[in-house]
C-alpha cells in the first residue's frame, strides 16, 4: 500500500505561511480521501482538513477556514496543506492520513494509514 511522508513543517512567526506536503509512495491518491490532523502537546489529535477521493471535495475545521487550503497535485501523488495567517495556536505536529472511506471523515478511526508527522511551530 505504500507509506505516507509529510514534509514542510518548521518555525514561522505569527502571520506567516507554510505549505505542508503529504506524499504517498507506491500509490496515487486520486481514489482515496486524505486528511490532515494535528496534535499539540497534551491534547488529542484533531481534524484539520480533508480532500475526498474522486470528487475532490474539501472540508475544514472551523478554526482554519479561510486560512488553510488543502489541495492535490495533478499527478495525484501529493496532497498539500497551504497554511496562511498562522497563529501560535496552530503550533502542533501535523499528520496526514489516508482513508478508503467516503464522506466527511473527521475521526482518527476513519483513517487507515498515517504518516510520521511534521512539526509546525508558530512564534508570537
Amino acid at each position: 500500500q505504500g507509506r505516507l511522508v509529510e514534509s514542510g513543517g518548521g518555525l514561522v512567526q505569527a502571520g506567516g505561511s507554510l505549505r505542508l506536503s503529504c506524499e504517498a509512495s507506491g500509490r496515487t491518491l486520486s481514489t482515496v480521501s486524505v486528511g490532515w490532523f494535528r496534535q499539540a502537546p497534551g491534547k488529542e489529535r484533531e481534524f484539520v482538513a480533508l480532500i475526498t477521493g474522486a470528487a475532490g471535495n474539501t472540508y475544514y475545521v472551523n478554526s482554519v477556514k479561510g486560512r488553510f487550503t488543502i489541495s492535490r497535485d495533478n499527478a495525484k501523488t501529493t496532497v498539500f496543506l497551504q497554511m496562511n495567517s498562522l497563529k501560535p495556536e496552530d503550533t502542533a505536529t501535523y499528520y496526514c492520513a489516508l482513508s478508503r472511506r467516503s464522506g466527511y471523515l473527521r475521526l482518527t478511526n476513519d483513517y487507515d494509514y498515517w504518516g510520521q508527522g511534521t512539526q509546525v511551530t508558530v512564534s508570537s
